[in-house]
């Protein structure tokens, strides 16, 4: 776990320093949430070069974050640039395999946008060259870092709920609410459950479309191409290591402005509720009540964030990720969210997929390391 005393030293100068290079590609995943600026401003650290196929996209990203040089072709930037520190920015997981097998074939250490993969099949691919080349990998899940996720998992370790007995998570419900929001939204709920509650043993899924169970070929492509995607509704149960029972749901509904997006932990004395709606800038909310409703003047309150969390906008946490990336590298241990950490995220989400098909619970960690739907026909 990330503590503040080390939240303030990644903010130190490095020991070393390191050339920066940024992959993006206009028009098809362009540069996630702002990862192409991750660099900026980070001591001992130089914006070396930015790949982007799209000529005036390119162009664009140069000028946001200062790099010095620019190239249409990312694997020949990695070969001429040679550098200490690749961000891999695109959303669109269409081309991430590969993006991120030519960043760990050069070297270079890695800050990827989320989610991690299209399939556990794929992570494990890029967990296993990243291992055997003494790579680190940081995945973009900037909710697990932020103050306001570790003060909320201090004041849970020091009691202020009692025992914590469950976790209840609800993906953002806009638009793509469903299997797509399980995939883009949900892994980070699934980061968080597993931050406070251990590794997961098993998943027992449902996934619908206007109340049907869904079965092979309702699957469906979804608005960029993260691999097939299927259900307007999803729900999953947990359980995991620390013996707390978690549960994911993401209902298509009337109401699609993302509020319900969050992790609530639910103890013997109370409950916290930790928003997820960009990350969480917003205070979480505590309700001390033992019966997780109003009791006498219970009501919920805002529970003040730490100092350090006020200056922490997208692009400021995004640098703090970096940061924590380099402290990894020089310190010798693993990101705070590393690669291994971002695999679990794909495997929650493929496992509640397996549970629903096999009409069954799923065991962890999954044996068929496949995207559910391969071979379907859509892209997997």
């Amino acid at each position: 776990m990330l503590d503040r005393r080390e939240f303030l030293y990644v903010a130190a100068a490095p020991r070393r320093k390191y050339r920066a290079a940024v992959i993006g590609h206009t028009g098809r995943g362009n540069y996630g949430h702002g990862w192409e600026r991750t660099w900026n401003g980070l001591p001992g650290v130089e914006v070396a070069a930015l790949a982007d196929a799209d000529e005036k996209g390119r162009k664009a990203a140069a000028a946001r974050c200062g790099a010095a040089r620019q190239y249409a072709d990312y694997r020949q930037m990695l070969a001429a640039e040679k550098p200490d520190l690749v961000a891999i920015c695109p959303r669109w997981l269409d081309r991430r395999l590969e993006m991120v097998l030519a960043a760990i074939e050069a070297g270079a250490h890695i800050l990827v946008e989320k989610p991690f993969a299209q399939s556990v099949e794929d992570a494990d691919r890029m967990v296993a060259a990243a291992e055997r080349r003494g790579v680190k990998i940081q995945a973009g899940h900037t909710a697990r870092p932020h103050p306001i996720t570790l003060q909320v998992q201090r004041l849970i370790g020091e009691g202020i709920i009692g025992e914590l007995m469950a976790i209840r998570a609800r993906g953002k419900e806009d638009a793509r609410a469903g299997g797509e929001d399980l995939m883009v939204l949900g892994t980070h709920c699934f980061d968080m459950m597993r931050q406070f509650a251990g590794d997961p043993e098993w998943v027992f899924g449902s996934v619908t479309e206007q109340g049907r169970p869904v079965r092979r070929g309702m699957e469906r492509k979804a608005t960029e191409p993260i691999g097939p995607v299927a259900g307007d509704e999803v729900i999953g149960m947990y359980r995991f290591a620390r013996g707390v029972h978690g549960h994911f749901g993401s209902r298509k509904s009337d109401v699609r402005a993302g509020t319900r997006f969050g992790v609530t932990f639910c103890g013997s004395q109370g409950q916290i509720f930790v928003p997820l709606s960009t990350v969480p800038s917003a205070p979480a909310a505590l309700l001390r009540a033992a019966s997780w409703s109003f009791e006498k003047e219970a009501r919920w309150e805002l529970i003040a964030p730490p100092p350090e969390a006020a200056a922490l906008d997208r692009e400021a946490i995004n640098r703090m990720m970096a940061a924590d990336l380099i402290a990894a590298v020089e310190k010798g241990r693993e990101p705070v969210c590393g690669a291994r950490d971002a695999r679990w995220t794909i495997e929650m989400a493929m496992g509640l997929y397996q549970s629903h098909l096999a009409g069954a619970r799923v065991a962890f960690p999954l044996r068929d390391r496949r995207a559910p739907f391969a071979g379907t026909g859509l892209p997997a």
